[in-house]
């Protein structure tokens, strides 16, 4: 059995995630060589990969105390707080590639372009499974 450590956290309670740019280069990598075989295809690939690069560098996750926050550049554009979620789940282990959260009213689907590691550990820590409704 391979126990993998925790992530380490800082000891405050707000917990920022740090960038992943894996999807948005696979992307854009993978649309570049598609380019001689599909051209309008590998277009696609290569511009929704610029636009997940630019929104990797521009938004940022915050965990606090009582809800994820988000945030565009030093900017808070929206807050998510815990008491209005239902549900939550990363996809497509052992590569996570989207995360899908369910509020009361609402759902929410984001690409992972932060740390899954330490974004699954904030979330069994601020809104664990037992709390979701499966």
């Amino acid at each position: 059995m391979n126990i993998s450590p925790s992530p380490q956290l800082p000891t405050s309670e707000t917990v920022e995630l740090s960038s992943n740019f894996n999807i948005p280069i696979v992307l854009v990598v993978s649309g570049s060589v598609l380019f001689f075989i599909q051209g309008i295809v590998a277009a696609v690939m290569v511009l929704f990969g610029i636009f997940l690069l630019v929104q990797t560098i521009l938004i940022k996750l915050k965990f606090t105390g009582d809800s994820l926050e988000v945030y565009r550049g030093k900017k808070m554009i929206r807050s998510f707080p815990y008491k209005d979620w239902e549900n939550w789940q990363i996809y497509w282990q052992p590569i996570p590639v989207l995360f899908y959260f369910k509020e009361v009213h609402s759902i929410h689907f984001l690409p992972i372009i932060f740390d899954a590691k330490i974004l699954h550990f904030c979330l069994n820590k601020y809104v664990p499974k037992s709390n979701n409704n499966p």
